[in-house]
């Protein structure tokens, strides 16, 4: 089996890029404010990255020439592959058109594997092409999907991740009728927890069989260990209340690694699945290991926290530092979780995401 290295991340997120997200976070700041972008909507706490919604075409290209950059690559790359999954697409677009017909509408330029297309022609690629599109586990099944390839001999290095811009009426109409939706901010594990708060963001990297990033002398964030999918299609928003689906997938993840020193969890803030979650990192690892979830900072990003939740997590092997649960105050979870930025030995994550419909992805990167 061959090691496949992360050489190269490009994020944006209502926080900043990478290190600017990262510098927030340890401060304990988030990104969410209450904002009014659709004058028929009523204000909300969101995570936007700038002050009305961003577009999907335009922040997949800053952020994945961001992630070649950082990889210290140069174009074209021919022979790389790209996995750029989004759960939502360029929903914002079709939107725009039903409700105004003078709006122009690319069909092409609309359909949900949009970011893939435009990150393939922007690296000029014949690889292979995929987009992945599973609620908020997304970003999971895309770097799986990547480090499959790799393992499979397809390709030697993969643009790997998710981009989501979810910020739009129906998205936010459709959150307000479950009523899971918060009115002042996001708070993951707290008692006072309301529910989520919607952010726009992605993240993708550059994935390489590890020979390959040795050889040109790459700087390495970590490695991927393994990682762990399956559906348990209990419901279609309500997540499966004994999670037992949920810790077959975790332990799928897990059968290459022994010691997990810091769990990124999912931590919507709303109240089933931060309950659920919570009783499942309970029964595998016990209330010592350190917990936290990033949300409270960014603003649930949907298809793409994952993403976010692993470039967190490789920061913290980077810096070997743990990011803080931003908003948590109270909670009565019986967990390790982290409230400010604390140094540890950090060597193993396993970052933890699930979705609607009853996705659930664990993924385990290390030093």
């Amino acid at each position: 089996m061959k090691d496949v290295v992360i050489t190269g991340i490009g994020l944006r997120s209502c926080l900043g890029n990478l290190d600017t997200s990262w510098a927030q976070l340890l401060l304990n700041r988030s990104g969410i404010a209450i904002a009014q972008p659709f004058r028929d909507l009523p204000p909300y706490p969101l995570g936007l990255i700038g002050t009305q919604p961003a577009n999907l075409g335009e922040l997949t290209t800053e952020i994945v020439n961001e992630a070649i950059a950082d990889a210290r690559l140069e174009l074209p790359l021919p022979d790389c592959g790209v996995v750029i999954g989004s759960s939502r697409g360029a929903q914002s677009q079709w939107e725009a058109f039903l409700t105004d017909k003078n709006t122009p509408l690319n069909w092409w330029d609309s359909l949900p594997q949009v970011a893939s297309v435009i990150t393939a022609q922007q690296i000029s690629t014949s690889g292979p092409v995929l987009s992945p599109m599973g609620a908020c586990t997304t970003g999971i099944w895309a770097i799986a999907q990547g480090w499959e390839l790799i393992q499979g001999g397809y390709c030697q290095r993969v643009i790997a991740g998710a981009i989501e811009t979810p910020i739009t009426p129906l998205t936010l109409i459709g959150f307000a009728q479950m009523n899971a939706l918060a009115t002042t901010g996001c708070y993951p594990f707290s008692v006072n927890r309301q529910g989520l708060v919607l952010g726009e963001a992605g993240a993708v990297f550059i994935l390489e069989n590890a020979d390959l990033a040795y050889r040109r002398n790459a700087k390495i964030y970590g490695k991927i260990l393994g990682y762990g999918l399956n559906c348990d299609a209990y419901h279609v928003s309500a997540p499966e209340p004994t999670g037992k689906y949920a810790i077959a997938a975790i332990k799928q993840c897990l059968q290459s690694t022994t010691k997990i020193d810091y769990i990124h969890a999912h931590g919507t803030a709303t109240q089933l699945n931060d309950d659920r979650e919570a009783k499942i990192i309970k029964t595998l690892f016990g209330n010592k290991i350190a917990v936290s979830s990033t949300k409270g900072a960014t603003g649930h990003t949907l298809g793409a926290s994952a993403t976010l939740g692993i470039a967190f997590s490789l920061m913290a092997i980077q810096k070997q530092q743990l990011p803080p649960c931003v908003g948590l105050d109270r909670t009565n979870f019986d967990l390790n979780l982290i409230t400010t930025a604390t140094k540890s030995q950090i060597n193993q994550v396993l970052c933890l995401s699930f979705g609607f419909g009853g996705q659930n992805g664990a993924i385990a990167i290390s030093q």
